[in-house]
């Protein structure tokens, strides 16, 4: 559950009291503790490797216009080859040589071979171009088939390729995912026209009626302080009064991320929703569940709810992409994730630790426990490393479900307190780490829980925004080499394009940290800081030291 008005918190408690289960746990002290299924399967463990071929495009969707691409590996198909000794998705047996570690790779479209090529076995996102030009636009996805031979054994894939026509005049914009990346690309937001580029979206769940919808003037204050997204939280009782924070969202190039939580079930409310919104130019993506898994909605809702906003948006609703992704948000750690993931593009997470205590409910005076109870932050030690798991494990269900390429995870931090679980608010600095945190771990959007916060929490998100700017050409690049690392409590990012790593760096104690940069396998000959949140750099190059909580983002040129 989230930090909201008294009003709005009495009435989610209410809620709560009437479902009485949250995760699909009970919390009540007079209900009985009853596991709650809906775990995600682990899977087995085998004696011998496993070939998890996979197979996507490079972009989702493609149009017209990239028929022309001059970029090979963005008009391509994209193949995985890991090689696992766990049962994950599509996995298959495989007898490895040790003189050959390469596949012989056809991928085919509809029976007519699209592109041929050799992959190296256990490698990521190899590149096989091709040509749009053999394909026609059109609403449906094209089924491509993959095939791999090695060693006479022949193993197969299947994926799902969208071309979809030059928008109509009722589209206003469109946003495809660089699936070599998880980002998202999109031209600018005051629809004056540009290139598309990479968008590190972040902002914050805003409120709409009190708030926004009060004071336009918000939404260039937000923008100047380097914001890129607002996602305006409903209801929208007063369409005129949404148009116009639309216009300003517009004027001042900030993207929408449209909510439709309290409606996303009735399909008749979607459908007006989709179709008066669906023209904004600076659309960025749909939101439909927020905490589905938490109110335990129909396992099929946000599969049934995303593809009709893609039918409508594009698309044909049966699988393919439409002109926007689709995100939803879950709450629980580990509740019918599959099924509720399923309806969405994005993957968001709110893990919400500070502030509250996570093993014992200060509102339902009951423990918390895998299996009962609700604390605010289910299943959590109430520690940082809670959201760094979060991300982790979400990140591992895509792959073991073969969704690595196709689904992306943001990270929703909290800038909340003094309300039910959580006695008080994240510092500026706590605020920074929960973000890096996200980012470091795969996320390729922060969207926080929520604005109006308190001036420490904004001053905080404004430089981490006004940086991220400065890192994106890093984070969404295809070209970079990725690896993550925590060295006592620093978690570290590291993306590396030729001679130069971005290091984004948070620490985890409540006390002055060091971190070698050999510890990092660099040396540095020059070192540029890029954010800086409690850290500096120590005048002999050998390390960057970290006050309290303290982050930092650094080019490092070898």
């Amino acid at each position: 559950m989230k930090g909201l008005s008294v009003g709005f918190l009495v009435a989610q408690l209410v809620f709560r009291v009437k479902g009485q289960t949250w995760c699909g746990k009970n919390y009540m002290s007079t209900s009985p503790i009853v596991p709650p299924g809906g775990q995600f399967p682990i899977p087995n463990e085998l004696n011998s490797p496993l070939l998890a071929l996979r197979c996507s495009p490079a972009i989702r969707p493609y149009l017209l216009e990239d028929a022309a691409s001059g970029d090979p590996s963005f008009v391509s198909i994209l193949i995985d080859a890991p090689v696992t000794f766990y049962e994950i998705s599509k996995a298959a047996p495989i007898q490895l040589q040790s003189e050959l570690n390469t596949l012989d790779v056809a991928v085919s479209v509809e029976g007519i071979t699209l592109v041929q090529g050799t992959v190296t076995l256990n490698s990521t996102k190899t590149s096989l171009p091709f040509s749009l030009n053999s394909l026609q636009p059109r609403t449906s996805p094209y089924n491509i088939s993959c095939s791999a031979k090695y060693a006479g054994q022949t193993f197969e894939a299947m994926g799902s390729l969208s071309y979809l026509p030059n928008p109509p005049s009722d589209i206003g914009s469109v946003t495809k995912m660089d699936l070599r990346t998880g980002a998202l690309l999109a031209r600018p937001a005051n629809g004056k026209g540009g290139s598309y580029a990479p968008i590190f979206p972040i902002g914050f769940y805003t409120q709409f009626d009190g708030y926004l919808a009060q004071n336009l003037s918000i939404l260039a204050e937000l923008a100047a302080q380097g914001f890129t997204i607002v996602h305006p939280v409903p209801t929208f009782s007063n369409l005129t009064a949404l148009d116009l924070v639309l216009d300003e969202m517009q004027e001042a190039g900030l993207y929408l991320m449209y909510d439709m939580r309290g409606t996303y079930q009735n399909n008749t409310s979607v459908t007006e929703q989709v179709n008066r919104i669906k023209s904004r130019p600076n659309l960025l993506l749909w939101y439909t569940a927020d905490e589905p898994d938490g109110t335990s909605d129909p396992l099929n809702a946000t599969s049934i709810s995303s593809d009709l906003i893609t039918s409508l948006d594009g698309g044909d609703g049966k699988g393919g992409a439409g002109y926007h992704p689709v995100s939803l948000v879950l709450n629980c750690e580990n509740y019918f994730f599959t099924e509720y993931a399923s309806g969405s593009d994005i993957v968001m997470q709110d893990t919400y630790m500070i502030g509250n205590n996570v093993t014992y409910s200060t509102v339902w005076h009951t423990v918390c426990t895998e299996n009962y109870g609700d604390c605010g932050c289910d299943n959590c030690k109430g520690s940082f490393e809670d959201i760094s798991t979060r991300m982790d494990e979400f990140r591992e269900r895509l792959f073991v479900n073969g969704w690595e390429r196709s689904k992306a995870v943001w990270t929703v931090p909290q800038a909340f307190g003094n309300d039910t679980y959580w006695q008080r608010f994240p510092t500026g600095k706590e605020f920074i780490v929960e973000s890096i945190l996200g980012i470091n771990h795969g996320g390729l959007g922060v969207v926080s829980w929520d604005d109006p916060t308190t001036s420490d929490i904004k001053a905080s998100a404004s430089l981490l925004a006004a940086s991220l700017s400065k890192m994106t050409p890093y984070i969404a690049s295809p070209n970079a080499s990725f690896h993550q690392v925590t060295l006592g409590r620093v978690d570290v990012g590291l993306w590396s394009i030729d001679n130069e790593t971005l290091v984004l760096a948070t620490n985890m104690n409540y006390n002055i940290t060091t971190l070698l940069f050999e510890d990092l396998g660099l040396e540095p000959s020059k070192i540029v800081q890029l954010l800086d949140s409690g850290s500096f750099i120590k005048p002999d190059r050998s390390a960057l030291v970290f006050e309290s909580v303290g982050s930092g983002a650094f080019i490092v040129t070898m």
